[in-house]
């Protein structure tokens, strides 16, 4: 009874027993197929099922490799966001050997900032004398029954576009002192962990 089972276990499609020493190569292949059932093949692993994860058996049965299932997108996106971070945290530390080399650079970035909005702010006092110059012109041409020429008119035009501009690079420069800062004080947090 026992033969025969053993002889029956043989003839199943992709089994074979070897004399140890006999066929040193021989691999099975054990996956999942579709419906849940447990595979064991000598050809391989067909394509379908390759990313769902398979083990290698040697002739003894004994498990030699085990292929991981692939990742999920979810999982991929986990370790791609762990492998961003990591990077960061590396050019952080380069960048940064100590808190006070980066707090002396936030010192001077802010001050390039500060120095920017003084010379925005004494330009536009040198444009508002010029407006005032101007339109005292006008005003005294029209007080003397005289036209205004158009280029004067257009002198004070352009000197009031450059005011416009002026202000809203001093809005923008604000800005982005605010947020250097707080670039700063996030970066300056993470530094601080990292350094222990």
């Amino acid at each position: 009874m026992r033969r025969w089972l053993f002889a029956a276990f043989l003839a199943l499609p992709g089994w074979s027993v070897a004399a140890p020493g006999d066929a040193p190569g021989t691999r099975l292949y054990r996956y999942i197929d579709s419906r849940g059932i447990t595979v064991l093949d000598t050809q391989g692993v067909p394509p379908e099922y390759v990313s769902k994860g398979y083990q290698v058996l040697n002739a003894q049965g004994r498990v030699i490799q085990t292929v991981p299932p692939a990742p999920t997108a979810s999982e991929l996106q986990a370790r791609q966001a762990a492998q961003a971070k990591a990077q960061a945290d590396s050019e952080l530390l380069e960048r940064y050997p100590s808190l006070e080399d980066m707090d002396k650079e936030k010192t001077r970035r802010l001050a390039d900032l500060d120095n920017q909005a003084s010379l925005a702010r004494n330009r536009l006092s040198l444009l508002q004398q010029q407006q005032g110059s101007l339109q005292s012109q006008a005003a005294a041409m029209e007080r003397g029954s005289q036209a205004v020429p158009p280029a004067l008119s257009g002198q004070i035009d352009s000197i009031r576009r450059q005011q416009a501009e002026i202000g809203q690079q001093l809005v923008g420069l604000e800005q982005q002192k605010g947020s250097v800062a707080a670039s700063y004080e996030q970066q300056r947090a993470r530094l601080e962990a990292l350094l222990g």
